[in-house]
């Protein structure tokens, strides 16, 4: 047992992970939370694409048919590399022992550093079939991502998942499954972070600080501002059992280590950003000239 002297718990609100089951059907918070994340991001997406005031030339290099036609893209990209990721980083071991496991989503199990991966590819293999400016496309895309970290985060929590170290808040909760020690609730931490301080940091920079007029800025922000979060969240989250401690430290994390990358290219991309106006896609233009007509 631990000797810390815990001051206060607040009861986790144990949820069912399966939100509604018909027959072997299943419908489950972490599956709902992709869905509506994505959603909200295609949302927001086509807002950003269609206010021309945001944009350098009052015109958008992306329409919004081409936020539609990329909503299948960042899926497969999210997905794929978000699990490919998780097994990569996190769980080597446990797909040699069971290679169907990849297949096996609704268990949990995707990583967001994978996941950014995929949606990296998914962006350049879309902007070039489809001749949309890469820098500006990826601004918007970084834009909307934070809904889905949001909502992912709040799944994580409802699956008992991903919580932190024990810990004498006041706010501290006994996880399921972690023992009896009072945890930090480390996945509100990071929904907190990731989801809604970042969205308001993005928000602010491209609607007020003119941050899509200067291509891969708003990107920056996002990438430099995650980094940040995850590594200062690490600090309280625990680490993966199988993993553990990097190097027997005691506090070094494999969420640090994949992070503080991030870091660096959130801060070069920050540094290089110029103004410049960047031409619109084929589809931007065909667009503008039909809300001219």
């Amino acid at each position: 047992m631990s000797t810390l002297p815990f001051l206060g718990v607040l009861a986790y609100p144990a949820i069912d992970p399966v939100l509604l089951q018909i027959g072997p059907l299943a419908i489950r918070w972490y599956g709902l939370a992709y869905v509506v994340g994505i959603l909200c991001g295609w949302l927001y997406g086509r807002h950003l694409a269609g206010t021309p005031r945001l944009w350098p030339n009052g015109v958008s290099p992306v329409s919004k048919a081409d936020i539609d036609d990329f909503i299948i893209w960042i899926t497969v990209g999210i997905v794929a590399g978000g699990r490919l990721g998780s097994i990569l980083f996190y769980d080597f071991d446990r797909w040699l022992a069971d290679p169907l496991s990849l297949f096996r989503v609704w268990e949990g199990g995707m990583s967001f550093h994978g996941g950014l991966i995929g949606v990296a590819i998914a962006i350049l293999l879309f902007a070039r079939s489809r001749k949309v400016p890469l820098w500006s496309f990826v601004d918007m895309v970084a834009a909307s991502v934070p809904f889905g970290l949001f909502f992912g985060r709040i799944a994580n929590f409802i699956n008992a998942e991903l919580y932190g170290a024990p810990t004498s808040v006041p706010w501290a909760m006994v996880f399921p499954g972690a023992g009896p020690e009072p945890r930090h609730p480390s996945q509100l931490y990071e929904a907190a972070l990731e989801g809604v301080l970042l969205f308001i940091v993005l928000r602010v920079m491209t609607h007020h600080l003119g941050s899509l007029s200067r291509p891969r800025l708003t990107a920056g922000v996002f990438i430099l501002g995650y980094g940040c979060a995850r590594i200062f969240v690490e600090f309280y989250r625990l680490p993966d059992a199988h993993i553990g401690y990097l190097l027997g430290t005691g506090w070094l994390t494999m969420g640090m280590v994949l992070s503080l990358p991030m870091v660096l290219a959130g801060l070069w991309a920050v540094a290089t950003a110029r103004p410049r106006v960047s031409p619109p896609s084929p589809s931007a233009l065909e667009a503008a000239r039909e809300g001219a007509a």
